[in-house]
Order: C-alpha cells, then structure tokens, then sequence
C-alpha cells in the first residue's frame, strides 16, 4: 500500500522551513528526518507514525484514534501510529509532529560510526606497446 502523498504535503508544509530537515524513503513511506532521526511518517499501512519519548506511549494511546505500532508482530516503543481521525484538522495535524520533534530533540544522538580506510587501488599501466 502505498504513503498517503496528500498526508506527505501537509506534513513537509510544516517542515519545510526547517534548515535540519530532509525526506527519505522508509518503512514503506516516507519519513520526515529532523536532526539526523525521524520524528514522523507518511506510512504504507495509513496513518501517521509519530516519534514519542518510550515513557510517553502509553499515556498517548487512545484507541481507535492512536495505536502503538509494531514491526513483525512487536510493540515499538518509540514510535505510535495515529489514524487519520487522529489529525483532520491543521491544528491536530500540526500536535503530533511537534510532538515528534520534542521527541527527536530529547533522544541520545547515535555516534557515528567511523569508516575504515581503504587501501589505494593499484594502478595498472600498459607497458611496452608493441606497435611498430
């Protein structure tokens, strides 16, 4: 199934005048990534994953509007997926993806994984042409 592209234009409307923003194709959606994490989606399943503190998710939760989200039959506990009734208006919209970028702001950065050098490639010379 694919992401709800008309959720995608509202969400990166709210988005766009951030510097540390950029889109990336995740999870069958499209992720919203701010400061090197996702804060939200426009998922493939419908509706609207939202980055949450884990300590927050199950106060957030109020079915059938908002419902945890899970990966191969496992609760994440980061992320909740709230349903399209959950954010009809600009207002409500607007709520969880703030919500989202406080749990982004709040979460431990990842270090970055040095990469391991690589050997210069040898260089391979044609000797001794043998044109007369």
């Amino acid at each position: 199934m694919p992401h709800d592209p008309i959720l995608a234009e509202r969400v990166r409307h709210l988005l766009v005048d951030r510097a540390d923003f950029h889109e990336k194709r995740l999870m069958g959606g499209i992720a919203f990534m701010v400061k090197g994490g996702m804060c939200c989606a426009a998922s493939g399943r419908g509706g609207l994953l939202v980055r949450v503190q884990p300590d927050k998710q199950t106060a957030l939760l109020a079915p059938p509007v908002v419902v945890p989200m899970t990966m191969a039959g496992r609760k994440v506990k980061s992320f909740i997926r709230v349903m399209p009734e959950g954010y009809r208006t600009p207002a409500s919209l607007k709520k969880w993806v703030d919500r989202g970028l406080a749990a982004v702001a709040e979460r431990e950065a990842k270090p970055t994984k040095a990469r391991p050098k690589r050997k210069p490639k040898a260089s391979f010379h044609l000797r001794g042409s043998t044109s007369r």
